[in-house]
C-alpha cells in the first residue's frame, strides 16, 4: 500500500513522512521543490502541483491513502491567507478516480465550530470574522472529500507550536521577544502529535468518520514559552511587552497586513484570562494512552532553530 503525504516538506508533513517510514510503510510525498525536500532515502519524492493537474497522475499512481493538506494561497492584493477548497476538491475528485480510498485531512478547529457561533470573547469581530472565514473554507474542503464516498478523518488541530518559530530571528539576533499581552496563551499543539494521529487514521480503521480536534496539554502564555525556549537553549531570552498600538505597528512594519494584524491582536487578548477560543482536548490522549506533548518537549526538538 502506497500512502501519499501532501505538504510533505512542511512542518507537520515532514514529520508524518518520517514516522511513516518508521513504521515501514511505502511512502510518497507530493512536493513543488523535489531537488531540495530533503527526506528519507526511502520515500518516492515526486513533483506535484495543487494548481497543475498535469502533475496529479503521476503523483497519485498506485496510491490507496491521502494525507491531505490543504491548498494554501495568498491573496495578492492583501497578503490575507486563505484555503483554495476548489483547487484542493479537485485534486480530491481526482484522486478518487485514480483509485483513492481513503483521506486523512489536515483541517483546523475553527471547521468544528457552529456557524455564526465563533467562540471568541464580546468585542472581538475582527477575530470573529477571521473564524468564520477559515471555518468555512476548512469546512468546504472536509464535505468535499466527505461527498467523494471514500473513508475519510478529519484533522482539526489548534494553534500551532510551530507559530514560535516567528520569534526565532530576533531570539537567535538580539534574545528578545516583542509580543503584547504577556499573558495570553494557548494550548499549542505540537506537529509530533497531529503526525501521530494521523499515522494511526492512515494505517488503522478505527478513526474513519471522525473528527478530531487536537490540541496541547494546556494553555501556556506568551511569557511561559519564552522562558521555556530559553531553557531549552540555556540562555537568557528578554520578553518586551508591547502595547496593543505599539504591537499593530511592530507587526505592519514588518509586512503583515492592517487587516491582518488586527484579528491576531484579538486573538492574542482573547486569551489574556483563560484559554480563550481553543481550549485544551484530551482528544490525543483518547487516541494514543499518552499526554500530549509539552511546548517543552517542543521547545527542545526545535533547540536548534533557535541558536
Amino acid at each position: 500500500m502506497t500512502i501519499l503525504v501532501t505538504g510533505a516538506t512542511g512542518n507537520t508533513g515532514r514529520c508524518l513522512v518520517h514516522q511513516l517510514v518508521d513504521a515501514g510503510q511505502a511512502v510518497r510525498a507530493m512536493t513543488r521543490a523535489p531537488q531540495t525536500a530533503h527526506l528519507p532515502a526511502a520515500v518516492d519524492v515526486r513533483y506535484g502541483d495543487f494548481e497543475q493537474p498535469d502533475t496529479w497522475p503521476g503523483v497519485l499512481e498506485g496510491v490507496e491513502r491521502v494525507y491531505l493538506f490543504p491548498h494554501v494561497d495568498v491573496a495578492a492584493t492583501s497578503g490575507a491567507r486563505f484555503i483554495d477548497s476548489a483547487s484542493g476538491g479537485r485534486f480530491v475528485d481526482h484522486a478518487v478516480r485514480a483509485g483513492v480510498r481513503r483521506f486523512v485531512v489536515h483541517s483546523a478547529v475553527a471547521a468544528g465550530f457552529p456557524p455564526g457561533d465563533e467562540p471568541a470573547g464580546p468585542g472581538r469581530q475582527y477575530l470573529k470574522q477571521h473564524l468564520a472565514v477559515e471555518r468555512q473554507a476548512h469546512r468546504e474542503l472536509e464535505q468535499w472529500v466527505e461527498a467523494t464516498g471514500a473513508e475519510w478523518t478529519h484533522l482539526r488541530p489548534g494553534l500551532l507550536a510551530v507559530n514560535a518559530l516567528g520569534w526565532a530571528e530576533s531570539i537567535r539576533a538580539e534574545r528578545v521577544v516583542r509580543e503584547p499581552y504577556p499573558t495570553s496563551g494557548y494550548p499549542w499543539v505540537h506537529e509530533a502529535d497531529i503526525a501521530e494521529v494521523a499515522v494511526a487514521a492512515l494505517l488503522t480503521d478505527a478513526h474513519v468518520g471522525a473528527a478530531y480536534t487536537l490540541t496541547g496539554p494546556d494553555k501556556i502564555t506568551h511569557a511561559e514559552q519564552v522562558q521555556t525556549i530559553a531553557t531549552a537553549i540555556d540562555d537568557i531570552i528578554r520578553f518586551e511587552e508591547l502595547t496593543p498600538q505599539q504591537a499593530l505597528e511592530h507587526w505592519i512594519r514588518d509586512g503583515v497586513p492592517a487587516e491582518y494584524a488586527d484579528w491576531m491582536l484579538e486573538l492574542r487578548a482573547d486569551s489574556i484570562n483563560g484559554p480563550g477560543c481553543i481550549p485544551p482536548t484530551d482528544t490525543f490522549h483518547q487516541i494514543t494512552g499518552r499526554a500530549p506533548r509539552s511546548f517543552a518537549q517542543w521547545a527542545s526538538d526545535h533547540r536548534a532553530d533557535f541558536l
